[in-house]
C-alpha cells in the first residue's frame, strides 16, 4: 500500500512516500480503506522528535482518518464491511497512525459516518472537533447563556469552539489577523470577532463583555495570563490546549479571588467512552449544519513533508500561513 512514514525524527524531508506491507486485521480491530486524513500540530511535535512515546518503526503519522471498512475483526460486532467511518486518536500512544491507503484501527475509536457528511469533512474535524467538545463541555463545563472567548477563531481548534459555543446558545468573542478571517469568525458564528493586529484586545473584551467572560480558551503556546484573568468574570473557567514547553508569569492573586478555575488536558488522554460522545454530538452537528469543518487547503497524500512544513510554518513559527485544516487526499 500507499504510506507516508518515517524511519527517524527530524525535519519534514525525513518522510518517505512509498510502498509498505498493508497491516493485518486482530480481532478487536477493524482495517479501513482511507479516503481523507488531516494534519495536525502534534503530527509535526513527533516527527520533529519529541519523546512523548516509543514509535513504530517505519511510523506512518497522522491522528485523524474518514474512509470505508474493508474488514471486522472476530470480536467486533457493531461495525461491519462498507460502513462509513472517521477516527481519531491515532499515530498516538505507540499506536500507528492514519496516512496510508489502509489502517487498522482498533473498534472503539471508529465513529460512523453520516450519510450527508462529506469524508474530506470528517476528516477535517476529528481531532479538533473532539478537542473542542471534551475543553468545552467535560472541562469547562459550558453552559447556555455564558460567554466564551476562544483565541483564534478561523483556526482548527478556534473554529470548533466557536461552532459549538453557538450551537448550545453561548455568546462568543474571538480573534483574528486579518479582516477576511474576522470576517469569516462571524460567518461561523461568533457574535464579536476582533482583528488582535488592530485593535487592543484588553480593551475589545472589555467594551462587549464588561463582567467578563465565564470561558477564555487560550490557543496561544505562550499564554498571555494577565490578559486572560483580566478578562475572566467571577468564577470563569480558563482552558489550556497547547503550550508544553511554557513558562509564562501567572497572576495568582488575581486569579483566586475572583474563584477561577485553570483547566488542561489533552485530548489523546480522553477515554474511547469520553471521545464517544463528544462523536455523537460532532455528528448531530456536522448533519444539521450547526458545525461546518474549516479547510484551508486539499493536498495528496504524497504531498505530506510539504504539508508538515506549512502546518509548522503556522504553528511553530506563527507566520500564519492557514486558515483552518491541511487535509491530504488518500484515494
Amino acid at each position: 500500500m500507499k504510506a507516508a512514514y518515517f524511519r527517524t525524527t527530524g525535519s519534514p524531508d525525513v518522510i518517505e512516500f512509498g510502498d509498505l506491507p498493508e497491516p493485518v486485521c486482530g480481532p478487536d480491530e477493524v482495517k479501513v480503506k482511507v479516503s481523507m486524513v488531516s494534519v495536525n500540530p502534534i503530527d509535526t511535535y513527533i516527527r520533529n522528535g519529541a519523546n512523548y512515546w516509543p514509535l513504530p518503526n517505519p511510523y506512518i503519522p497522522g491522528c485523524d482518518l474518514a474512509g470505508e471498512i474493508m474488514e471486522v475483526g472476530a470480536h467486533v460486532k457493531h461495525l461491519s464491511a462498507g460502513q462509513r467511518v472517521w477516527a481519531s486518536n491515532q499515530g498516538l500512544m505507540g499506536r500507528q497512525g492514519t496516512f496510508s491507503e489502509f489502517a487498522v484501527v482498533e473498534a472503539k475509536w471508529l465513529h460512523p459516518s453520516p450519510d450527508s457528511v462529506e469524508d474530506t469533512e470528517l476528516a477535517a474535524v476529528a481531532l479538533v472537533g473532539i478537542t473542542a467538545h471534551l475543553g468545552l463541555f467535560k472541562r469547562a463545563n459550558l453552559q447556555s447563556g455564558e460567554i466564551v472567548f476562544v483565541r483564534g477563531g478561523t483556526g482548527g481548534v478556534g473554529s470548533m469552539v466557536v461552532q459549538m459555543a453557538k450551537a448550545v446558545g453561548a455568546t462568543v468573542i474571538t480573534t483574528a489577523g486579518t479582516q477576511a478571517k474576522v470576517d469569516r469568525c462571524i460567518e461561523l458564528g461568533a457574535d464579536f470577532a476582533f482583528n488582535y493586529n488592530t485593535t487592543n484586545l484588553a480593551d475589545g473584551i472589555r467594551q462587549v463583555a464588561p463582567q467578563g467572560v465565564q470561558v477564555f480558551w487560550e490557543t496561544l503556546r505562550e499564554p498571555d495570563f494577565d490578559l486572560a484573568v483580566g478578562a475572566m468574570s467571577e468564577n470563569a473557567r480558563m482552558v489550556l490546549m497547547a503550550g508544553r514547553d511554557a513558562r509564562p508569569p501567572f497572576p495568582v492573586g488575581p486569579f483566586y479571588v475572583k474563584g477561577c478555575s485553570l483547566h488542561g488536558f489533552a485530548m489523546f488522554k480522553a477515554s474511547a467512552e469520553q471521545q464517544l460522545v463528544a462523536a455523537a454530538d460532532i455528528n448531530h452537528w456536522l448533519t444539521t449544519a450547526q458545525l461546518r469543518a474549516q479547510i484551508d487547503r486539499i493536498l495528496p497524500l504524497s504531498e505530506t513533508a510539504n504539508a508538515h512544513r506549512l502546518q509548522e510554518a503556522s504553528t511553530i513559527h506563527k507566520q500564519s500561513q492557514l486558515s483552518g485544516k491541511i487535509v491530504l487526499a488518500v484515494s
